[in-house]
This record gives structure tokens, sequence and C-alpha cells, in this order.
């Protein structure tokens, strides 16, 4: 993404601009269990992940219009805030030898299924590379936002947020 590119020109955060507010995980977090991921970068009213949170891993605060913040210490990556999330911003990546894996929102049909070779995207949709559908997710609770863990080359692990759309 060009330096002109942001959340206001693209739609989607760069990864800049995530980093600038503090919510770019590195791959050192995502080693072992994991971390969890908020691509919220807009001081908007929102806190639907910080009340999701049975932890109180995630404050907003007041006001409501404050970034979301972390607490890794206090988060046991359960994912609740993934489906809570209204804007699809939240996810959890983790890291193992080459391999890396993405727990992301998913609210289009058709599912997949596991065990389904899948195309991974970055923020603006665009396929990067292959990945395996690992588990699904979706419980009554969620409201109809499923959570699907995929798998791919770990070279991808800072750009892959979802799966492409299949047909």
């Amino acid at each position: 993404m060009s330096a002109q590119q942001s959340l206001k020109t693209s739609g989607a955060p760069s990864l800049e601009e995530l980093k600038a507010v503090g919510q770019l995980a590195s791959e050192k977090d995502m080693e072992g269990r994991g971390c969890l991921c908020i691509e919220c970068i807009e001081e908007i009213p929102c806190n639907p992940c910080q009340t999701a949170c049975p932890q109180g891993a995630i404050t907003v605060g007041f006001p409501i219009t404050n970034l979301p913040v972390i607490d890794r210490a206090k988060c046991t990556v359960c994912g609740l805030c993934i489906p809570a999330c209204p804007g699809l911003a939240i996810t959890i990546k983790s890291v193992k030898d080459d391999t890396a894996r993405v727990r992301f929102p998913w609210e289009y049909l058709p599912f997949p299924a596991i065990g389904d070779t899948v195309r991974m995207v970055d923020r603006q949709g665009r396929e990067l590379c292959d990945g395996t559908i690992s588990s699904i997710t979706n419980p009554v609770r969620n409201n109809r936002t499923a959570v699907i863990t995929a798998e791919f080359p770990r070279k991808f692990v800072q750009d892959a947020i979802s799966i492409a759309r299949r047909s």
C-alpha cells in the first residue's frame, strides 16, 4: 500500500496506521497461544469488545470514542470479542514454525467447511495465498457471526485477515 492509501482512501487501515495507534501485534506477540488483534483506528462511539470480554482485558473507557486498549496479560484469547465487534475488526493470530493461524469473523454464505482449501485475503480483499480451514464455530450467542480459523504460510501473517468469498 502506498503512503497515500489509508483507511480514509482505501476503506481499510494500513499496517502503518495500525502501528501508529498501537494496534499492530508483533510476530513475537503471536507466538504460542497467539494474541488478540483489534484493527480499530477511528475514534467512534463503540465498546462491544469491552463488554464481551469476560476477563476485562479490553478497555475503551470514557469517553466511549476512545480506541480499545488490550491488556495482553489478562487476555485468554477466548475469542468472545470477535463476533461482538460490529466492524468485524477483531482477529486472533498465532504463529508456530512456518505456519500462521487466524481466527476471524465471517458473515457470508456459503460457509466453508473444515479442511477446505481457501484463498487468504488482505485488508483490501486482495488474494495472498492458499489457506486451510481448521475450525468453524457459530453458537447462537454469536448472533449469526461465525468465527472461522484458517492456517496459512507464516510469511503472510501481518497481511492475511480473512478468506475470499465464495460464490
